[in-house]
């Protein structure tokens, strides 16, 4: 999978990138976790997500953050990253036009960009929030939620709570006009270790095939 570089705000950003022959294929955009945290575009969640939709045949990139890797840059907390993802999500639509959905994908610190990347970008159709951060950061931007999509946690998580998880999972399935499910995989951590990355993978494609050619979408 051939490696990419594009335009960031703050210089060249590194990324992997594979196109679908299909012109209208769904496209998707990855987030990693947090820069400080160790988080990469090579991150073990992220990594088995972006093959597992590719090979569902949808157009994926991933990419790091500025500062991370080979991507220009230095680490400016969540605006520079918002930043790089609006880049990244720009240059992905300019690649793909005709794209017939596009979804963004945000694991633990990369799911709290997502849903920022989410409420400032409209012709996102649909998201996927991995153990979102709700015990560091502060969701209740997502008022209301502008789209559908999935909320996937593990039930014996150690980093985030699986009940705040639960619960703004409970809160936007609340709203009207949006359909968020969401699903907690039982014994499994932070970062689906062992089988349970099969069972995520399973959830997340699953969900995508399920709903990618209905209204939430």
């Amino acid at each position: 999978m051939p490696e990419i570089n594009f335009s960031g705000p703050a210089g060249r950003l590194q990324g992997r990138y594979e196109q679908q022959a299909d012109p209208n294929a769904a496209v998707a955009l990855f987030l990693h976790p947090h820069p400080r945290l160790g988080g990469t575009m090579n991150n073990r969640v992220i990594y088995h997500l972006f093959y597992a939709l590719a090979d569902s045949g949808i157009t994926v990139l991933r990419f790091n953050f500025r500062g991370v890797g080979r991507s220009e840059g230095e680490h400016e907390g969540e605006a520079g990253e918002l930043s790089d993802s609006a880049a990244a999500l720009s240059y992905l639509q300019s690649r793909n036009p005709n794209a017939r959905s596009c979804i963004v994908v945000g694991f633990s610190y990369g799911a709290y960009i997502a849903m920022q990347l989410l409420m400032r970008r409209p012709e996102i159709t649909g998201f996927v929030c991995v153990s979102p951060t709700v015990n560091v950061q502060d969701f209740s931007f997502l008022a209301p939620c502008p789209t559908s999509g999935l909320i996937v946690y593990g039930g014996k998580d150690l980093v985030v709570t699986p009940d705040k998880i639960g619960e703004l999972a409970r809160a936007l399935q609340q709203q009207q006009e949006v359909d968020v499910a969401s699903e907690a995989i039982g014994g499994a951590g932070h970062f689906f270790e062992g089988d349970h990355m099969q069972d995520l993978q399973a959830i997340v494609v699953n969900y995508i095939q399920s709903n990618l050619y209905s209204s939430i979408f």
